[in-house]
């Protein structure tokens, strides 16, 4: 849930600073990018907190080696492809490589809600949140 709200909240914000007059962010795409670089960078920095880690690394799929590299791996990948959504050359690119991301992500998911994991939601409210931000990133394509 507080992915979803990161991403509300940031779009929301980016919106109201363009209509306040900053042209760049006078649109719903770019405020949309920027509402999914804050979620994003909200949701890698949580790989690297030291509060947060070790859910994040239970997450992981047991029969998957070295969890902990895992993590580090994709939480970098998080915070590159949220900058990466903020520079209109890399964008497009950007939201693809997420999408692609989120897609191989997918199974930890399932594999945390089926082992009942302290970090997140029941497996149809997980995939439900997937599949919003995997349509808020192909928003992004167009």
């Amino acid at each position: 849930m507080e992915p979803l709200i990161a991403l509300l909240v940031g779009f929301g914000l980016a919106r109201l600073v363009g209509v306040a007059g900053v042209d760049v962010l006078d649109a719903w795409l770019p405020s949309l990018r920027v509402g999914l670089a804050v979620m994003f960078l909200f949701t890698g920095f949580a790989h690297f907190h030291h509060r947060l880690r070790a859910e994040v690394v239970d997450m992981v799929p047991p029969v998957l080696p070295r969890p902990d590299l895992l993590v580090t791996l994709t939480g970098v990948l998080q915070i590159v492809g949220a900058v990466g959504l903020l520079i209109p050359v890399t964008a497009l690119w950007a939201a693809a490589c997420l999408i692609l991301l989120l897609i191989v992500q997918y199974p930890a998911n399932v594999s945390a809600a089926r082992r009942g994991t302290r970090q997140g939601d029941p497996i149809v409210m997980r995939t439900v949140y997937q599949l919003v931000y995997i349509g808020a990133l192909a928003l992004t394509l167009i």
